[in-house]
């Protein structure tokens, strides 16, 4: 919005329909939720995977974030799956361009903020731009030109984060999981950067949108 686009928000997990075609929006980003991109029987879940199958070579670009990159990376044939040792990633946790993915990172990024208890394999195809660690290698992937898997959150805001653990307290005893107190002392060290970070990306989406004849309609599904 503060760059002068319409917003227009779908949940097809409380029964919204999605457009047709991702065609008049200048983007689409899909985002994270407590389910599985597994969860083919939650009809939420199984008509964006459908959407997304039917869509993904448009010329709109496609940001999946958390859930939305576990989607993209299942609809590209990759395995989604719960570690096998019950690690989790809650909390600020390191990252790593690859060399491919510096063109990404203007700025150096050391942490970004990650809420997910699945991880993926790399999908066939694909560019991977950035690693984590051991236990969720795989954090920031592009497939052709303009479509995206981001597995951390750069949406978070504090007022978010405070939330998140609060209603999701009971995930914060997993392996892996970072303290509530520990998440948000580390909101103002890591957040700065990691929000210069997002609104450059966002910015390289614009610009991708525009350069591929996306960006007619100023909004975004």
């Amino acid at each position: 919005m503060e760059q002068g686009f319409l917003l227009d928000v779908r949940c097809p997990q409380i029964g919204q329909a999605l457009p047709e075609t991702p065609e008049g929006y200048a983007a689409t980003l899909m985002f994270g939720g407590p389910m599985s991109a597994n969860d083919e029987h939650l009809p939420g879940i199984a008509k964006e995977l459908r959407w997304l199958d039917q869509n993904l070579n448009s010329p709109t670009p496609f940001v999946g974030v958390c859930l939305g990159a576990q989607i993209l990376a299942r609809v590209l044939g990759a395995e989604v799956m719960l570690h096998p040792e019950g690690y989790v990633e809650i909390g600020y946790c390191p990252i790593e361009p690859t060399v491919e993915g510096k063109l990404y990172f203007p700025a150096p990024l050391s942490h970004v903020f990650q809420w997910h208890k699945e991880g993926f394999d790399t999908p066939a195809g694909t560019v991977s731009l950035a690693k984590g660690t051991a236990a969720f290698e795989n954090q920031f992937f592009r497939y052709g030109q303009s479509a995206y898997g981001i597995q951390f959150h750069p949406e978070v805001t504090l007022q978010m984060l405070k939330r998140w653990t609060i209603g999701g307290a009971h995930m914060l005893d997993m392996p892996g999981a970072m303290p509530r107190d520990e998440q948000i002392a580390n909101h103002a060290i890591y957040d700065p950067p990691f929000g210069d970070w997002a609104a450059s990306f966002v910015d390289c989406v614009i610009a991708k949108a525009e350069a591929l004849g996306a960006c007619k309609q100023r909004s975004a599904a």
